[in-house]
């Protein structure tokens, strides 16, 4: 025969399965990792603020999975496996500033999905499977700050697809299939900061495409297919502290304006560049610290080929002879 404090312990576990997962009434917060949860916990108390289901077998919510939350302000569901959301799961949660979805199956998103999280301040979306952006999507957004997309599978960034987003500090489109972009694709963001298109396909850039954003801070265009910028490109963006360029195909360049303030942080290591003077005399009036010296190389013209761009030209013994405002290049 079992003793009975065995009994009783049995008892426990077969009425509370998921104790690891079960909610505390008094608590505001509540976390979960069990890799086996498989449903939504219910039972949450009306005054938490704050849930991550991260790391475990989800597949789905149902629609009032978040019933009796008002107050609820984060929401984590990283690294589970949601192929879907129903429409109506944010509808009770007025009060939501952060919703983390990274490292789940999600193809799409209904339409109206954050037409109830006009209060969101953060939106993760990065390492899913998205292929197309919504304009419906952002619609309701306008205190959003940050957006992140990375590492999905979007082939384009519709026209003026982020305009209601006034409030986007930062927007991270890096490691998708991006081969271009259109002219209005950051229609809207002028309180944008921080863009990163890193590990994308771009070949090439609109003329105006920073036009929108002149209060870009950090550019990121490394990992791309850049074989040549458009004169200008850069122009807009006066307030500049980080360009990364590295590892595209540029053979030459043009750099924003200075404004007061600390010199440009500049990556252009691992570009095929032709180190004439217009591209020397450029590094020099602009004094920018110039990340990844050591792999920025000349590609030509043939005296100066496989030597530092840095070296070359703080050189200034190039054969470079002045001509008006700026210089000729010597004969490659």
């Amino acid at each position: 025969m079992m003793p009975p404090g065995w009994i009783l312990l049995l008892s426990l576990l077969l009425l509370d399965p998921a104790a690891p997962c079960s909610p505390q009434p008094n608590a505001t917060r509540f976390v979960c990792t069990e890799p086996t949860l498989s449903t939504f916990p219910t039972g949450l108390p009306a005054a938490t603020v704050a849930v991550s289901v991260e790391f475990t077998a989800l597949a789905a919510l149902p629609p009032t999975a978040l019933a009796g939350l008002p107050r609820l302000q984060e929401l984590h569901l990283a690294s589970n496996r949601l192929a879907t959301l129903p429409e109506a799961l944010l509808r009770p949660t007025p009060a939501l500033r952060v919703l983390d979805l990274t490292g789940n199956l999600l193809a799409d998103l209904p339409a109206g999905i954050f037409a109830s999280a006009q209060h969101l301040r953060h939106l993760v979306l990065r390492e899913n499977r998205l292929r197309v952006l919504e304009p419906a999507w952002f619609r309701h957004l306008p205190w959003l700050e940050w957006l992140d997309l990375a590492a999905n599978a979007l082939a384009e960034v519709p026209p003026a697809v982020f305009r209601p987003l006034r409030s986007l500090r930062s927007l991270d489109l890096s490691h998708n299939r991006l081969a271009s972009l259109a002219p209005a694709a950051l229609a809207g963001l002028r309180a944008l900061e921080r863009l990163d298109l890193e590990g994308n396909r771009l070949g090439t850039l609109p003329a105006a495409a920073f036009a929108p954003a002149p209060a870009l801070r950090l550019l990121f265009l490394q990992d791309n297919e850049l074989r040549a910028l458009p004169a200008g490109v850069f122009h807009p963006l006066r307030h500049l502290r980080v360009l990364d360029l590295a590892r595209n195909r540029l053979r030459a360049l043009e750099l924003p304006p200075r404004a007061p303030g600390p010199a440009l942080d500049l990556d252009i290591s691992g570009n095929p560049w032709a180190c004439g003077c217009r591209l020397l005399a450029l590094l020099r009036r602009a004094t920018p610290r110039l990340s990844g010296a050591r792999q920025t190389l000349c590609a030509s013209p043939a005296p100066l080929r496989g030597r530092e761009v840095a070296a070359v030209s703080r050189d200034g013994d190039t054969g470079c002879k002045e001509e008006g405002d700026g210089q000729r290049a010597p004969e490659p």
